[in-house]
């Protein structure tokens, strides 16, 4: 199974998730989702200062600015597997 074939399926399983994660676990698997599918964050921002978790969720993906879509799909099905596995 090729690298795309495991994302796609650990997109699939992270759907599946028994116990929710912590909010910093989800915007890790937000970024990580993001940089895969989209590369790196060229976007300016929310418009909205007071929406935190637009921010929040802005910040996490563009602090992987750089990253390889390759590298941030192997981290997002590691992550995914080590939650299925809890």
């Amino acid at each position: 199974m090729d690298l795309k074939e495991q994302f796609e399926k650990a997109v699939a399983e992270s759907k599946k998730i028994m116990e929710k994660p912590s909010n910093e676990t989800l915007l890790q698997l937000y970024s990580l989702f993001k940089q895969s599918t989209e590369g790196d964050n060229t976007s300016g921002g929310p418009a909205n200062p007071f929406d935190f978790v637009a921010k929040a969720k802005y910040e996490a993906w563009a602090a992987l600015k750089g990253k390889s879509r390759e590298d941030a799909m192997q981290e997002y099905v590691d992550l995914v597997n080590k939650l299925s596995a809890l």
